[in-house]
């Protein structure tokens, strides 16, 4: 697993249809699409650093795309017509075409993890598991451990090492505001046992302690909770449109339709209303972690 193919359906977000052997074949096509980028960014005399403004993404994921961690965004054909020329937009369009046909492809997860990395707002609101940009090694493992069917060990530190590395955009991107909705239930699950749970309290006081980072916990009792449907995903990109991202079992599903984004736009911010806020979350996460250091 790669940070751009998270099997987050049960891992707390950010994951994408996982079949091995999509893996392999998304892999491969996202370096091929990479590999035909750079040919003709480099035709043009363009550095990555130059094409970057013209198609109004950033530098480092330009970058991404190039190496083949990153899925393209629908629109960078259209973008790369004026700084790359029509042929090449063309050219781009075609290998886009092929990169989606392909069967068993992960796609919806490398799409996120692009709007991930460039959002200028990220909120979160999760009922399954810790969301995965906030999860510490301890608790990734623990989930990672437990999977059905098994991985092996090789796949373990590939796949922890990789969303730990996905986490880097928060302190990254201090200018991106990051909002988190996470239920009581997730915490109280104790997934891994108390170890695993303390270490997960400590962080999120940690990360919740950051300009850019805020966390309000959703507590057991809430007469008034709108967040029946299971959990969302929101950003807003750089030119201030709202993209929405939800998950299933084995599944994931980019939502861009204006009325479908502004329905979990509003389910959101009801969220945060019927949620502690800031201080009586970082209460709260205080009394759990005297409890389990009790224990």
């Amino acid at each position: 697993m790669t940070a751009d193919n998270d099997d987050g359906a049960r891992n707390g977000g950010g994951g994408a249809k996982g079949r091995p052997s999509g893996e392999a074949e998304v892999s491969d096509s996202l370096r091929t699409f990479g590999a035909v980028l750079k040919v003709l960014r480099e035709e043009a005399n363009l550095t990555q650093e130059e094409l970057a403004p013209r198609v109004r993404y950033s530098a480092h994921y330009i970058a991404k795309i190039e190496q083949g961690k990153r899925y393209p965004p629908k629109d960078l054909p259209a973008r790369a017509e004026e700084p790359l020329g029509y042929v090449a937009s063309r050219v781009l369009t075609a290998a886009y075409r092929s990169l989606t046909r392909r069967t068993g492809l992960a796609s919806w997860f490398h799409q996120w993890a692009g709007v991930e990395e460039e959002a200028l707002s990220l909120y979160a609101y999760e009922c399954r598991a810790i969301p995965g940009l906030l999860q510490p090694e301890a608790y990734i493992r623990a989930i990672f451990e437990r999977r059905l069917p098994p991985v092996t060990e090789e796949q373990l530190e590939r796949e922890t090492a990789a969303r730990l590395d996905r986490q880097r955009i928060i302190e990254q991107k201090p200018n991106t505001a990051f909002s988190f909705v996470i239920e009581q239930a997730v915490l109280e699950r104790n997934v891994g046992g108390d170890q695993v749970t303390l270490a997960v309290v400590d962080h999120l006081l940690a990360m919740g302690r950051r300009r850019n980072v805020e966390i309000q916990i959703m507590p057991l009792c809430q007469e008034d909770h709108c967040g029946v449907d299971g959990h969302l995903y929101l950003a807003e990109t750089p030119d201030h449109r709202w993209v929405g991202y939800t998950e299933g079992q084995r599944s994931s599903n980019l939502l861009t339709a204006p009325k479908d984004v502004s329905v979990l736009l509003q389910r959101y911010c009801s969220l945060r209303s019927q949620a502690h806020d800031g201080r009586a979350t970082v209460s709260l996460l205080e009394q759990m972690r005297g409890a389990y250091e009790r224990h």
